[in-house]
């Protein structure tokens, strides 16, 4: 029986989907559920056995490594890869490859949030002998991804490009099981896409690639959406974590938060360290970094909120991404797709949708 698994992540990306938040720390080190978001993969890669892990990093590659130092602290050995230019998927896992120790490595993209079974994936790539085994995510509208059929037996048998009807609801969920003398033969030194380059080569080649279909939990949290709903279903429970800094429920209030009597905080929302919520103020599913004051009566849905912002009496903040240290001045609403930039300060009722004021 081989060894446990080698496990890589992926964490090179810019994260530009989530700006102006990622302008200060790249997307899996934003607080997450009161952790950074990379803490409940490691913690659900430790679950699984896998003690290993080589993270390929980019961009902002040091604070990774002052977060998580060695890993010993969490029951892991972690070893750093920096990337001097992006490499794309399958450069980025090139990359480690002289990192790696086990016959068989894990690779796991280090912006998704998964409830998968990563033992029975390990499992089945072994029982099926495959060159690469790819976890498939069965989803209710597979026309906004690319499709990965399978046939009976479970080898995949094409990757098809997004398509209005698709003819599988079964999708590549990023995450992968590489025998290692796969990942040596992509090249080196280059950019590789995985899903176009090296997956379809293999396949043309003869290659046994396996999926291993599942419907559990599955979220990519790229957008301020996704990331905020994240957030939330690891606070209440929803999806699988050992990382959570206090109890499963309605709200995460993180040790040196005040909440005033008569404020409500709900959804999942998560409350940072040393956080201010005023009394009538009224919380939902949102994610406050730390030092974050909410003055009264304000109302903030769904909305990520960075360190050390500000929201003034009454402001109204629905879907909304604040930067670290921007201020919604009293009055203002701001809805669905609005990003203030770091260190903005919005005047008194200087920006609303409705006229009601």
């Amino acid at each position: 029986m081989d060894v446990e698994p080698d496990a890589v992540v992926l964490v090179g990306g810019k994260g530009t989907r989530l700006r102006p938040l990622t302008l200060s720390a790249p997307k899996p080190m934003l607080p997450t559920a009161g952790v950074p978001f990379l803490s409940h993969l490691l913690s659900r890669i430790r679950a699984a056995g896998m003690t290993h892990v080589v993270l390929g990093t980019s961009y902002r590659a040091e604070v990774f490594e002052e977060y998580f130092g060695d890993g010993s602290a969490h029951g892991l050995e972690l070893e750093y890869v920096v990337e001097e230019e992006p490499l794309d998927t399958g450069g980025a896992i090139r990359n480690v490859f002289d990192h790696l120790r086990a016959d068989h490595a894990v690779i796991f993209n280090g912006d998704i949030l998964s409830g998968a079974d990563l033992q029975a994936l390990v499992r089945a790539h072994r029982d099926s002998s495959a060159d690469v085994t790819l976890h498939l995510q069965r989803v209710a509208d597979p026309s906004r991804f690319g499709s990965v059929p399978t046939d009976e037996n479970g080898r995949v048998t094409a990757f098809l490009e997004k398509t209005p009807n698709p003819p599988t609801d079964q999708i590549n969920a990023g995450c992968y099981v590489f025998r290692r003398e796969i990942i040596e033969a992509i090249p080196a030194g280059r950019r590789i896409s995985v899903e176009r380059d090296t997956f379809p080569g293999l396949l043309a080649a003869g290659a046994h690639l396996h999926g291993f279909v599942d419907a559990s939990y599955w979220l990519d949290v790229g957008t301020p959406e996704a990331f905020v709903r994240g957030s939330a279903d690891l606070v209440r429970g929803v999806a699988p974590t050992s990382a959570l800094p206090g109890p499963v429920g309605e709200a995460l209030i993180l040790d040196g938060a005040h909440v005033a009597a008569g404020a409500t905080v709900t959804g999942g929302a998560t409350i940072g360290t040393g956080a201010e919520v005023a009394t009538g103020a009224r919380i939902d599913g949102s994610v406050l970094f730390d030092g974050v004051v909410i003055g009264e009566d304000v109302v903030v849905e769904n909305s990520v909120l960075g360190v050390g912002a500000r929201v003034e009496k009454g402001a109204v903040l629905r879907g909304v991404v604040l930067g670290d240290g921007a201020t919604v001045g009293s009055g203002c609403e701001l809805l669905t797709g609005a990003r203030v930039w770091p260190g903005v300060a919005l005047p008194a009722g200087s920006i609303r949708f409705s006229s009601d004021a």
